[in-house]
C-alpha cells in the first residue's frame, strides 16, 4: 500500500472520531430521550391490553353465535323430523360385509345398500364389476309420525350397534339403529352368509307406538337403480336389459321401455336386470300396491336405464313381527339361481331362473332349454374348456338327433321332383286361367301315387322348437360372457375383425362381424341346395316372389344379427355347414329312379283297387273336398 492511501485512510478515521465526538448527546438530551421511550412503552402497553379485552369480548359473542346457531339448528332439525330430529345430524360412514363372491358396502346414511360388487366378474374393459355405487342406487322407507310428519330414512343418520360380527355358520352381520328423543328406535339388520349371492335384511320396531300412529301397519319403499353398461355391444345389451317382477305363482311380468305401470295385486319380487347381471328383491312376505317406471338412457350415458320402483311392506310398530327380505346379488345363471328353489315347495319357489329368457312356452322351447340344452351344456363343460367346442359338439348332437326328420323331408322333396314332368305335363295342359282346374289335377295325381306336397314341410315345422330354443340359448348363456373362441374375443358379443369409421344404417353397425358374415354365406348356399332338393312349382301365384325372398332372407339376417352374440353366429354357421353335408349325404343315400317306380306301382295298385271298400287317405279327402267347393261355386254361377 503506497503513502498517499494510508494518508487518506488516516484522514477520514480522523474525520469520523471528530464527527461523533462533536455530536455527542448531553445529559439533558439523554434524560428527554428516556422519558420519550417510557412513554411510548406505556401507550403500547395500553394498546395491547385494549386489543386482549376486545378478543375475550370476541370469543364470548362468537361461542354465544355458535350456542344460538346450534339451538336454531335443533329446532329446525326437530320441526322437520319432531322426535326422529336426533338423527338428522351426523356423518356418513361405511361398514362393508364380503365373502367369496360379493363385496357389500352399507351406508350409515339411510342405512342403504351403498355399493355392490361381484368378484368373480369383471367389467367388458377388465375393470371390478359393480352393479351399482354411491348415489347409482338408493333404498328407502317411508313413515308418517303421529304428530302428522312424513319421514323418510334416506335423510336420517344410523349408527352401528356393535361392529359387523361373524357367527358360527359364518354369516357376517351388520345392525344399525335409527334413534329417535326417546326410548323408541327403528333397527336395519343385514346377514350375508359365506358362498352366496343372497343378502338377508330387515326392519325391527321398538316401541315405535311412541312416534308412530297406532294404526302403522305399513311402510312405503322406495328403490332406485342406474343400470351400468356392462358389456362392450351396448345396443345388444340393452335389449336383455329389464325391470321384472314375479306376482303369486309362476308368472313373471316384464316391463316395456320407456313405460311405467300401477300393480294392486301383491309381488313376491322385483328385479333389475341387466343382460347377465340382477338385483333381486325379494319380500318374505308380498309387496303390495307396487309402480314401477323403466326409463332408457340416452346412447352417450355409461348406463343404460334407470328403474324405478315404489311399493308397500308389512310393518309392526311394536317389533313382535319384524320386516325381512332377501336381496339378491349376483349373475343370471340358470344353476345359481335355481338352486334357491331346492327342496322348497311349489307354493314358496321363487321362479328367479325365469330371469333368463329361454324362449316362449307354448312353442316348448323353455322346455327344450330347460331339460335338454342347458344339462347337455353343463355336461360338455364340465369336459370341455373351450366353449366353441363345446358349441361345435352341441350343434353336431342336435343334428344328429333330428337327422331322421331331416331325411323325411328330404324324401318327400325328392318324391315331388320326380313327379315334377308330370305336373309340367298338367300345367302344359290346362291353362293358367284355370287353376282350380290345375289343382284338382295336381291333387289327384297326389292321391294315386300316394304323395302329400306338405310333406316336407311338416318334419321342418317339428324341428323349429328346437332351432328357436337355441336361438335364446347362446345370447343368455352367461358360461359364454368373455370367453374366446379362434377370433371372437368374447363369444356373448359380437366378433369384429373390421371396425368402420362410418356406421352403415338399418342396424348393421360400425364394424364387420365375421361368423355372421359366414353365417349369411353358408344360408345362401343351404337354401339354393333346398330349392333344388324340393323345387317349387314356379307357375303358381307368388311362387316366383317367394323363390327370391328365400334368396334375401339371408342378406336380412346379415343387418339383424352383425351385433348379436357370436356364439349364437358362430352356432348358426356350424348348423349351416352340417345341413350342407347332410343333403349331399342324403343324395347318396336316394335313388331318385328307384322311387319313381314305386310310386308308380303304387298309382297301379290303388287304381286295382278302387272298387275294393277302404278307408280314405288325407290327399283323398282333401281332393273330394275340393271336388264338391267346385261344384258349389259352379251351381252358384248358374244361378246368378
Amino acid at each position: 500500500m503506497d503513502k498517499k492511501t494510508i494518508l487518506a485512510f488516516a484522514l477520514i478515521a480522523l474525520i469520523f472520531l471528530v464527527f461523533t465526538w462533536t455530536n455527542k448527546p448531553s445529559e439533558e438530551d439523554i434524560a428527554r430521550q428516556k422519558q420519550y421511550n417510557d412513554s411510548v412503552a406505556l401507550v403500547e402497553q395500553q394498546r395491547l391490553a385494549t386489543m386482549a379485552a376486545d378478543s375475550l369480548s370476541t370469543t364470548a359473542n362468537a361461542a354465544e353465535s355458535i350456542t344460538v346457531s346450534a339451538n336454531t339448528d335443533s329446532v329446525a332439525q326437530g320441526a322437520k323430523f319432531g322426535a326422529f330430529g336426533v338423527a338428522a345430524i351426523g356423518t356418513e360412514d361405511f361398514y362393508t360385509l364380503e365373502n367369496e363372491l360379493v363385496k357389500i358396502i352399507i351406508s350409515s346414511k339411510g342405512g342403504r345398500i351403498y355399493s355392490a360388487e361381484l368378484k368373480d366378474y369383471k367389467t367388458h374393459g377388465k375393470q371390478p364389476l359393480i352393479l351399482f355405487d354411491k348415489d347409482e342406487s338408493d333404498m328407502s322407507f317411508t313413515f308418517a309420525t303421529n304428530d302428522n310428519r312424513v319421514i323418510n330414512t334416506s335423510e336420517l343418520y344410523f349408527e352401528p350397534v356393535g361392529e359387523v360380527k361373524t357367527d358360527a355358520s359364518g354369516n357376517q352381520n351388520l345392525t344399525l339403529r335409527l334413534k329417535t328423543n326417546t326410548d323408541a328406535f327403528l333397527d336395519i339388520t343385514y346377514s350375508l352368509p359365506a358362498n352366496d349371492y343372497m343378502l338377508a335384511f330387515g326392519l325391527k320396531g321398538t316401541n315405535l307406538t311412541k312416534v308412530m300412529p297406532l294404526n302403522t301397519n305399513a311402510l312405503d319403499l322406495h328403490w332406485f337403480a342406474k343400470i351400468r353398461q356392462q358389456e362392450g355391444g351396448r345396443t345388444f345389451e340393452n335389449r336383455y336389459a329389464k325391470l321384472e317382477y314375479k306376482f303369486n305363482g309362476t308368472d313373471v311380468q316384464t316391463l316395456n321401455d320407456n313405460k311405467s305401470t300401477n300393480e294392486s295385486i301383491k309381488i313376491k319380487w322385483i328385479a333389475f336386470k341387466d343382460q347377465f347381471f340382477s338385483s333381486v328383491l325379494i319380500a318374505d312376505e308380498w309387496f303390495s300396491d307396487s309402480k314401477f317406471a323403466n326409463a332408457m338412457e340416452n346412447e352417450f350415458s355409461p348406463y343404460l336405464k334407470n328403474y324405478n320402483a315404489t311399493t308397500t311392506v308389512a310393518f309392526d310398530p311394536t317389533g313382535t313381527k319384524p320386516t325381512n327380505f332377501r336381496m339378491f346379488l349376483g349373475p343370471n345363471q340358470y344353476n345359481v339361481l335355481s338352486k334357491y328353489d331346492k327342496k322348497l315347495p311349489k307354493e314358496e319357489k321363487l321362479y328367479m331362473n325365469r330371469l333368463i329368457p329361454l324362449g316362449w312356452g307354448f312353442f316348448l322351447m323353455q322346455w327344450i332349454n330347460r331339460f335338454f340344452v342347458i344339462p347337455l351344456f353343463n355336461f360338455l363343460s364340465t369336459y370341455i374348456g373351450s366353449f366353441g367346442i363345446i358349441i361345435l359338439i352341441l350343434t353336431l348332437i342336435v343334428k344328429t338327433l333330428l337327422f331322421p326328420l331331416t331325411f323325411k323331408s328330404y324324401m318327400s322333396g325328392a318324391k315331388m321332383r320326380v313327379l315334377k314332368p308330370e305336373i309340367d305335363e298338367i300345367n302344359a295342359k290346362i291353362p293358367a286361367d284355370k287353376p282350380q282346374e290345375r289343382q284338382k289335377a295336381m291333387m289327384s295325381l297326389y292321391s294315386k301315387v300316394g304323395v302329400s306336397p306338405m310333406g316336407g314341410c311338416l318334419p321342418m315345422l317339428i324341428q323349429m322348437p328346437v332351432l328357436l330354443a337355441l336361438f335364446y340359448f347362446f345370447p343368455a348363456a352367461i358360461e359364454l360372457r368373455q370367453q374366446n373362441f379362434l377370433w371372437a374375443q368374447d363369444l356373448s358379443s359380437y366378433d369384429s375383425v373390421l371396425n368402420l369409421p362410418f356406421s352403415i344404417p338399418f342396424g348393421y353397425g360400425n364394424h364387420v362381424s365375421l361368423f355372421c358374415l359366414l353365417m349369411a354365406v353358408t344360408t345362401i348356399i343351404s337354401t339354393k341346395l333346398n330349392q333344388q332338393a324340393q323345387p317349387m312349382n314356379t307357375d303358381q301365384p307368388g311362387m316366383g316372389m317367394m323363390k327370391w325372398m328365400m334368396y334375401l332372407m339371408p342378406i336380412f339376417f346379415l343387418f339383424i344379427f352383425n351385433g348379436y352374440a357370436s356364439g349364437l353366429t358362430f352356432y348358426y354357421f356350424v348348423s349351416n355347414l352340417i345341413s350342407i353335408i347332410t343333403m349331399y349325404v342324403c343324395r347318396a343315400m336316394v335313388d331318385e329312379k328307384k322311387i319313381l317306380a314305386q310310386l308308380h306301382a303304387k298309382r297301379d295298385k290303388k287304381a286295382k283297387n278302387s272298387n275294393g271298400a277302404k278307408k280314405m287317405t288325407f290327399m283323398e279327402r282333401l281332393e273330394k273336398m275340393q271336388r264338391e267347393q267346385q261344384k258349389t261355386m259352379n251351381q252358384k254361377g248358374k244361378k246368378r
